[in-house]
């Protein structure tokens, strides 16, 4: 580095490149990504040390002072940022404005140690003139944000390695609990809860189609809803509670009553018109996006998890296309404004926008430490068919979301006109009146561009679809026809998804918007919560998981008190309050807050059966055990006997487990133990069996004829006589007899004797290649269908090419290169060397799915991410994140002393 150059560092290689490029050649632009340092784990503390750091990395005692490490991608990485220092003259921090950014740049400056000027440079999106700005408007570091987010992490680590360890000795090993994961997690097992406690009510009305007499050939029908019977109001669903009771005087009809009312109504044919209300309105648009509100709207309209829209977001700023994703802020520069109000004027017409322009109020909870809502970058906004050709498929539909956002924001409310009929028909001597809406928009206004998703509610069985309605005037008779009865029953409130849990994390100020992507991400991979759609759901591990938190941390899974931790760190954040005060109050407690080392110190007993059990009704009693749930249902007739255990299907939700669902699992026929036939090679019975990890098939010596049910060909147990033994007789390893797994596609009630005999005779040998001699199997894998010659193993598509594929088409499997592999033909896809190790790129296809690799590390392609799609950029960042985690830990390798026979 030629001697005059400022150095500047930022936190990802993509944001690295774009800034070279608008600084020049009086900078150096290097990366250091991300973290470089973190809380130390127990094996990397000194010797001398141990006694004050050694159980969290904090000495508790001294100011809750942490002991950082680098890791080891971290000090490769500062040994070229401090070789890259002696040439410079000023050191800019140009990390995030955020706190995390802020604890980034100052773990640079405790590492470095620069010797040279040193600024902080700031700015929330990436465009020349905003750089140029941001080095010529520099800031000091501000200890504070640094402070607020040390405390954050210091906290983190207290919680996590306090009570996690709870989780393992009282409900399963790998468990763990955090700050605010553990809040997330009870949402969603309170929202199951109440799911699973209503009761649903039923209710009946009648719809019909409505017309005004027209010439032949013209059709203005409309749907109406019956609304009230002999002037008392018809019941809908949000009348009852969810015990299924009536919250007010409403009339309800049952099936009988509705059935006469509809064909005494369908003979009488015609109602009168006897009300019409018109009545205007307006809508406003949403402001512009915030994190959270972009991570909903990206799960409701793209169907993007929140960390999928949260990684396409980075990738968006730190190209220069969008501002700074982390916002809690709504507003808008005067330059942004100013872009989208020429913008819709030109695309829609100068009626679009308003007189002023709009302003909006920030009603987060928590505020973050941030500018500008999310916008698209520059003083004059790219449209989306501009910029199509430089980004990817996600990118496009990412920034077309946030475009159409911003620029709606800007504009003029919609106008709108709901009309109101009222229909009156007399039939079977009772007064029933139907009634219709129908809104028209006369000026669409922001609709033009953009209109907010919603999430589901349990009322929409209720809503009307809008529709039009033709010309009407009060006295007017209309033609009634297909009159239908309808039955309703209501719901439960909709489980969460990843999109609606964001709105009620962030309503609650549970977490951050920032980390609401990463907590989804933990609770979802630790088993906490699966998906079913978009729906999120509970699992049974995740209600003994908050039932043991629930009954000896109630504090800390309290959203209040989570929430209060959140605003001490705001109050951090802006100097209000001291770090190590509060830490020792939140440790040690204090008159107002009892402190989670007295909570651990004094849990007493914690009966773990009882906390891994839920009765279902008086039907048998779910447990949580090592290999998961099962109903465990005693013996009426002899309680002292062992209870009989019942898998549960993994499939089956825990408001699906109702009373009659656990009785019709536990009468269901035993599918195990059913005999298929016998083994024409071996005389042995095959037999099926439904084990706890799945269903198998078993081979097994044949009985005596009799002890065979012919009615339902299952195995009756008897004990065989026993030969006597010598006494100190060594006994003999029973031999192990074949079992073999069903294939997904098979099941244990359907399976034939043939099919089991295929599986018991797996691996099939499909023959022998010709070139090398090498014998090729087929065979069934944890990871799937896959054929192995010697120690080269290739994916099948399907589980039935185990037993069809011929010796032909395994050698056309192995022609062709395998995915994966080191050959330099194995790629899909080859990038441009990596700005990091220097080395190329690959995209690659392995066991575990598609990787993009540069020789020294690899990163998985996300989930729901398009593997052929992956830019060259996409492909840096991924590498970046996956060197900022550092290596994968490994166990610890046990060993074993053996030990020596003593000496007789």
């Amino acid at each position: 580095m030629a001697q005059g150059k400022k150095l500047v560092i930022v936190e990802s290689p993509t944001k690295m490149k774009s800034i070279q490029g608008y600084l020049g050649d009086g900078y150096e632009v290097l990366s250091s990504v991300g973290h470089i340092r973190d809380l130390a784990d127990k094996r990397d503390i000194p010797a001398d040390k141990k006694q004050a750091y050694g159980k969290y990395s904090i000495d508790i005692d001294n100011g809750f002072d942490p002991y950082y490490v680098e890791s080891e991608r971290g000090k490769k990485t500062v040994a070229e940022l401090k070789r890259a220092l002696k040439g410079a003259d000023e050191l800019l921090l140009a990390t995030d404005e955020d706190r995390e950014g802020e604890a980034i740049a100052w773990h640079l400056l405790q590492t470095l140690k620069p010797k040279v000027p040193v600024k902080r440079m700031v700015f929330h999106e990436i465009t020349k003139d905003a750089i140029q700005a941001a080095v010529s408007n520099t800031r000091e570091l501000d200890l504070a944000l640094v402070d607020a987010q040390e405390t954050r992490r210091i906290l983190d680590r207290l919680y996590g390695w306090d009570v996690s360890p709870v989780l393992w000795y009282k409900v399963q090993q790998g468990t763990s609990a955090g700050r605010v994961q553990s809040a997330a997690t009870r949402l969603v097992v309170d929202r199951e809860r109440e799911r699973m406690a209503f009761v649903s009510a039923s209710y009946w009305d009648i719809e019909a189609l409505a017309a005004p007499n027209r010439p032949q050939g013209i059709d203005e029908s409309f749907s109406t809803r019956l609304a009230r019977v002999d002037g008392a109001v018809l019941a809908r669903g949000t009348d009852f509670d969810d015990r299924g009771e009536l919250k007010k005087a409403v009339l309800v009809l049952d099936e009988a009553e509705v059935r006469e009312l509809a064909a005494a109504i369908e003979t009488a044919a015609e109602a009168s018109v006897t009300a019409l209300e018109s009545k205007p309105g307006t809508r406003s648009p949403k402001p512009p996006f915030t994190t959270s509100t972009l991570q909903q709207e990206a799960g409701r309209k793209l169907s993007m998890s929140a960390k999928h829209a949260m990684g396409v977001a980075q990738r968006l700023y730190e190209k220069g296309y969008i501002t700074y994703m982390r916002t809690d802020s709504t507003a808008l520069s005067t330059q942004a404004v100013q872009a989208a109000r020429e913008q819709a004027v030109t695309l829609y017409g100068a009626a679009s926008v308003p007189l002023n322009p709009r302003t909006y109020r920030n009603n987060s909870k928590n505020a973050q430490e941030a500018h500008e809502a999310i916008r698209p970058s520059g003083e004059t906004f790219r449209t989306p068919s501009e910029v199509s050709g430089q980004l990817d498929r996600d990118e496009l539909r990412l920034y077309d979301l946030i475009w159409k956002r911003t620029m709606a924001s800007q504009m003029a409310d919609a106008k709108y006109e709901t009309t109101t009929v009222t229909l009156e028909v007399t039939a079977a001597g009772r007064r029933a009146e139907f009634t219709a809406s129908g809104t028209v928009y006369t000026f669409k206004g922001f609709l033009e561009a953009y209109e907010e998703g919603r999430d589901e509610k349990r009322s929409d069985a209720d809503r009307s679809d809008d529709q039009s309605l033709p010309a009407m005037a009060v006295g007017d008779v209309l033609r009634l026809r297909e009159v239908e009865p309808k039955g309703h029953a209501t719901s439960p409130k909709p489980r969460y998804t990843e999109a609606s849990l964001v709105k009620a994390l962030e309503e609650k100020g549970i977490g951050r918007p920032s980390t609401f992507a990463s907590i989804i991400d933990v609770i979802l991979n630790r088993g906490y919560v699966t998906k079913r759609g978009q729906a999120l759901i509970p699992s049974w591990l995740a209600f003994s998981v908050v039932r043991l938190l629930e009954q000896h941390f109630a504090d800390l899974v309290d959203y209040d008190f989570t929430a209060a931790l959140e605003d001490d760190l705001d109050a951090i954040a802006r100097g209000e309050q001291k770090r190590q005060d509060w830490l020792k109050e939140f440790y040690f407690g204090s008159s107002d807050h009892v402190g989670l080392r007295n909570i651990v110190d004094n849990l007493g007993e914690i009966d773990a059966r009882a906390l891994n059990s839920t009765p279902i009704g008086d039907v048998a009693t779910l447990r949580f055990g090592k290999y998961g749930p099962y109903l465990e249902v005693a013996d009426k007739d002899d309680p002292d006997a062992e209870p009989r255990r019942v898998n549960i299907p993994e499939d089956l939700a825990p408001d699906e487990l109702t009373p009659a669902k656990a009785k019709e699992l536990i009468d269901a026929p035993v599918a195990g133990d059913r005999v298929l036939g016998e083994n024409p090679a071996n005389g042995k019975l095959v037999v099926v069996k439904d084990g706890r990890f799945g269903p198998y098939v078993q081979e097994m010596d044949p009985p005596a004829a009799e002890e065979v049910d012919e009615a339902t060909g299952e195995v009756v147990a008897v004990e065989a006589e026993a030969a006597p033994k010598k006494r100190g007789a060594k006994k003999e390893a029973a031999p192990k007899p074949r079992t073999a797994s069903l294939f997904k596609s098979m099941s244990v009630d359907t399976i034939d004797l043939e099919t089991a005999l295929k599986l018991l005779d797996l691996p099939r040998v499909v023959g022998t290649d010709p070139e090398t001699g090498a014998e090729i199997t087929a065979q069934n894998g944890r990871y799937g269908p896959y054929l192995k010659k010697g120690t080269d193993s290739r994916t099948l598509q399907s589980e039935q090419q185990i037993f069809d594929i011929t010796l032909d088409e395994a050698l056309a499997v192995y022609a062709q290169p395998k995915y994966g592999a080191r050959g330099a033909s194995s790629a899909l896809k080859e990038f441009e060397a990596d700005p990091t190790s220097g080395k190329p790129i690959k995209l690659k296809d392995g066991r575990f799915g598609p990787y993009v690799t540069d020789g020294e590390t690899n990163a998985t392609i996300p989930r729901g991410e398009d593997a052929m799609e992956v830019t060259f950029e996409r492909a840096v960042q991924l590498l970046a994140d996956k060197r900022a985690k550092g290596p994968a830990k490994r166990p610890a390798r046990r060993t074993t002393t053996r030990k020596t026979a003593a000496k007789k």
